[in-house]
């Protein structure tokens, strides 16, 4: 065998493993890891069994499996095998078997023992898949529980070793170092042209690298979209001798093959996904364009929706992609971003399990027996997405409302799919295989309207569909005669509609009253379809495929389906509910009685003998969208409360916030046969307020904050508190005699005092009356004796008696 830069590492490795049963390989992109560690375990036969190996990706379990089998000229099959979905190559002289993940999942899950296993490598561990993760958990617990001889290897090229080391107890790191071969980076020389279409960037720097470089070019791009766009964009700009080659995983494995393999002549120029990082060489690359840019699933536990998103490439992903470049010579790897941009990047990836739709994760628990939390997980899984998912598990019978897998449940995790699906299958039957193939594959009929008929029509005639993608087709339905085998018969007779309806009871959508294309779905969150699209028309539908937007969702795929056939299917769970509400758009209170299918309304009739508290709060639910009908004397009354509140008094929050945090406490009981807007609006809150607070607040409000400020002459003055300092306003002859300035509150907050003229005009405002009797007064007599001469201005104020009159005739 060649000598590579890993096999510096595999003496320190086996030893490891035959001291420890356990090791973490680090080893750089290009070493070598995945094909010469299991050959190297099997030559110096330190395994007493068969070395299962995971990949990440199909494509890469079956590069690697036949890379290894080449190596000991042998075909695939013999002594290294592989199985993935639908395939297997292996035989009983299989001593490597090279496998997907899930594939390891059901084979710990149906024998805990692993019999006849004697070492498990989790390769690509850095991609931090979903299934790595969990079958990386079920095997250490195996190894603990059942296998103590069972050797576990975790091999990465870019992860930080040490965090799976500890995960392991303390399992020993071996770390080799180098390339193959050394690799040129060259960034843009400064940030590319906002104005420029991302694609044509890229197609702009491949095009560079075409002309400056030899050898084979490998493109990185997000997604197949992408690549198509690149692939257009390049047509009639590169020279004759350049081949094009799409790679991307939902290609046939043919074409795929095909993009790995070399040309006879010329060089070739591969346009690729993230399924090109890791685990495969690409015979003739010597030279990388990084396009920056990675797709990634996220998934919304509040929606119970997942959407792709396009980021930025990580480091640890930009350094996989770079050393592509470096596998069979020195090569160049372009990126397309500045330099300075790098220290901007994430250094890795999310791991899959901390934005990934968790059911499947969530029935494997539980069919193991463990709710999660005593399993070693690199990164446990997020509380709220794993119980959206097991409140799914329950909505399908998967679980029973103590958490525990139920026989269906346990049929459930048996088929190799989405549980979603896999309870479509098991109530439906063969029958329902196409469909189940057509929801889990990409969509055949892309840019067509949403309607899932039309996909099912064209499976079954292609001919009569020119725009569907034959391959997506062909795979549909190579995927549905396995999937049929897989499920027993059943009696019965199901539209495609109330299949998919088995499999999203949460997306049933009802079509608004007066919108089109407006959609609730029964699960409580809004859909829409498309302009235009005849489905937007329907009066219920099903969404199987939607773009996540976590407020309106778009309806990509789905199907009308008749009220006969949701009733047939959801008897069970559909209720009459007496509903009382306050309507927005009427302005009123709206008792009806309605047959409802979670937020699906099926029928709808008048409430006319709702009872009283009901309408009551349901008018108190008007309240709080219309908010608190102030009166004036309300909002004095507040103020008062709210003054001493302020400085310390024990008594309850009178902010509109706090109010109506308790609304129910002192509001609901006077709601009683207010029914619309205006009743609501023509409410007093005064007496409601006072009465929510008991006799001796009350009496500690009128004695610290009274509403009114008595004059000497026994007229009452109403004290504003609303603004920002008591105040009140009286004539100045009313307040002669008085020598202590008014105050109210507990810490003797002063009035501010507007003192008027006889004409009801400001004079003076004042904090301080003794002070202005003393300075101020002498200025504003000799004023104001000119303009009201007939009306006491005395020298000393303070000895003189209040008088709202003027001076008798003749004085």
């Amino acid at each position: 065998m060649d000598r590579l830069p890993i096999s510096d590492a595999l003496p320190d490795l086996a030893t490891a493993l035959s001291r420890h049963g356990k090791a973490v390989l680090q080893a750089p992109p290009g070493a070598g890891k995945t094909t010469r560690v299991p050959l190297d375990l099997l030559d110096r036969g330190i395994v007493p069994g068969r070395i299962l190996m995971l990949e990440p990706r199909r494509l890469a379990a079956r590069a690697a499996a036949e890379r290894m089998a080449e190596t000991l000229g042998e075909p695939v099959g013999q002594r290294v095998g592989y199985r993935i979905r639908g395939e297997a190559k292996t035989s009983p002289a299989t001593r490597i078997e090279v496998v997907t993940e899930g594939i390891l999942t059901r084979m710990i899950q149906s024998d805990p023992e692993l019999t006849g296993v004697g070492a498990v490598l989790f390769d690509e561990f850095h991609e931090r898949s979903l299934h790595a993760d969990l079958g990386l958990a079920l095997a250490w617990e195996v190894k603990g529980a059942l296998r103590p001889d069972l050797l576990i290897l975790v091999m990465s090229a870019t992860l930080d070793a040490d965090p799976v080391a500890r995960l392991l107890d303390d399992a020993p790191v071996i770390t080799s170092e180098g390339r193959a071969f050394p690799v040129e980076t060259r960034w843009l020389p400064r940030p590319p042209d906002a104005s420029l279409r991302y694609e044509a960037g890229v197609a702009a720097l491949v095009t560079q690298a075409v002309q400056d470089t030899e050898g084979g070019i490998l493109v990185f791009l997000p997604g197949e979209g992408e690549i198509r766009r690149v692939e257009a964009l390049l047509a009639g700009r590169l020279p004759p001798d350049c081949a094009i080659r799409p790679l991307y995983g939902a290609m046939d494995f043919a074409a795929q093959r095909a993009a790995l393999a070399p040309v006879a002549a010329g060089r070739k120029l591969v346009l690729a996904t993230a399924i090109a990082e890791t685990s495969l060489t690409i015979p003739d690359i010597k030279v990388v364009v990084d396009g920056g840019r990675a797709r990634r699933a996220r998934f919304d536990p509040a929606s119970g929706m997942s959407r792709l998103i396009t980021e930025r490439v990580t480091r640890a992903e930009a350094e996989q992609r770079r050393g592509r470049a470096g596998r069979v010579a020195a090569g160049i790897c372009y990126r397309y971003w500045t330099k300075g941009e790098e220290g901007a990047l994430a250094a890795y990836p999310p791991a899959e399990i901390e934005a990934a739709d968790l059911t499947g994760l969530a029935l494997e628990l539980a069919l193991w027996g463990s709710d999660g939390a005593d399993l070693a997980f690199l990164t446990p899984p997020p509380a709220p997405a794993l119980s959206e998912a097991r409140a799914l598990l329950q909505s399908l019978g998967a679980l029973d409302p103590q958490g525990r897998i139920t026989a269906h449940g346990r049929q459930l995790a048996a088929l190799p799919v989405h549980p979603r699906l896999g309870h479509m299958l098991a109530l439906a039957g063969p029958g329902a295989a196409t469909m189940a193939a057509l929801l889990e594959e990409r969509d055949p009929l892309r840019g067509a309207e949403a309607d899932l008929g039309l996909r099912l029509r064209a499976i079954r005639e292609p001919k009569d569909a020119p725009g569907a993608d034959r391959g997506v087709i062909d795979r549909i339905r190579a995927e549905a005669k396995r999937l049929a085998r897989l499920v027993g018969p059943v009696e019965a007779h199901l539209s495609p509609a109330a299949m998919a309806a088995l499999a999203y009871p949460d997306r049933l959508g009802q079509r608004r009253k007066g919108d089109e294309a407006r959609f609730v779905l029964s699960g409580g969150k809004g859909a829409i379809v498309a302009p235009g699209d005849p489905l937007g028309r329907a009066s219920l539908i099903v969404a199987t495929d939607l773009d996540g937007d976590p407020r309106e969702a778009k309806v990509r795929q789905g199907i009308a389906i008749s009220e006969e056939d949701v009733r047939r299917l959801f008897a069970d769970s559909i209720r009459w509910q007496d509903v009382c509400d306050w309507s927005r758009r009427e302005g009123r209170v709206v008792a009806r009685r309605q047959e409802r299918l979670g937020a699906l309304t099926l029928a709808d009739r008048p409430w006319p003998d709702a009872p009283p508290e009901a309408m009551a709060r349901a008018a108190l639910d008007g309240i709080r969208q219309i908010g608190l009908p102030w009166t004036a004397a309300a909002r004095r009354f507040r103020a008062r409360v709210e003054l001493l509140r302020h400085e310390g008094a024990d008594l309850p929050d009178f902010t509109d916030e706090g109010l109506l945090a308790r609304a129910e406490d002192w509001l609901l009981p006077h709601l009683t046969g207010k029914r619309t807007e205006a009743d609501l609006r023509a409410l007093d809150l005064t007496e409601p307020l006072k009465a929510s607070l008991d006799w001796e607040a009350q009496q500690m409000v009128n004695r610290l904050a009274p509403a009114h400020f008595e004059t000497p002459l026994g007229r009452a003055v109403p004290i504003d508190y609303e603004g920002d300092h008591p105040a009140i306003s009286l004539r100045l002859q009313e307040l002669f005699g008085v020598t202590v300035h008014p105050t109210v509150g507990p810490k003797r907050l002063p009035l501010r005092i507007t003192l008027l003229s006889p004409a009801q005009r400001p004079v003076q405002v004042t904090l301080d009356l003794p002070g202005f009797w003393a300075n101020s007064y002498s200025d504003v007599r000799k004023d104001m004796r000119g303009q009201y001469p007939k009306h006491p201005w005395p020298e000393d104020p303070t000895q003189a008696e209040p008088t709202l009159r003027a001076k008798p005739r003749g004085t």
